[in-house]
């Protein structure tokens, strides 16, 4: 019973090691790639792509978060008499501590959705397979212009 229980434990650290030197294996194959010049084209249609398109969903985000916010704090402010400084202490706090922090989970949140649907059905569709036939790294094709972008 406790052989079992050990094999178990045993069992998943060693996928989750596994798994870990996979995508080590995978990020040095990427940083090889980044020798052979990229393609300028490709990294500005991705920094386009991850960069720009992501300002509608951060700017609702800090929007509703701003009006929520707002809601929150500005009926305590006009109880103690302090209305007129609302605006200008909501916007120091979101600012100066949850603006970055909204911006870079959303972000993180939408980029890394944005790749993996793109390369999972780029490989759904065989899209990779066919990079490797004509002899064009898939690393180099599409990871290297996603990780400088």
């Amino acid at each position: 019973m406790l052989t079992k229980f050990f094999e178990t434990i045993g069992a998943f650290v060693i996928r989750r090691f596994e798994d870990v030197g996979t995508i080590v294996l995978l990020y040095v194959d990427t940083m090889k790639q980044l020798k052979y010049k990229p393609r300028l084209r490709h990294i500005i249609a991705q920094m386009a792509h991850l960069g720009v398109d992501s300002l509608t969903i951060v700017s609702l985000t800090l929007l509703f978060t701003g009006v929520v916010f707002t809601l929150q704090t500005a009926h305590e402010f006009i109880r103690f008499g302090a209305q007129s400084t609302v605006g200008g202490i909501i916007a120091i706090a979101i600012g100066r501590e949850l603006g970055p922090v909204l911006v870079g989970v959303v972000c993180a949140g939408r980029v890394g959705a944005a790749i993996t649907a793109e390369i999972s059905t780029m490989k759904v569709t065989e899209q990779i397979d066919a990079h490797r036939v004509i002899a064009v790294s898939p690393l180099y094709y599409l990871l290297v212009p996603r990780m400088i972008a």
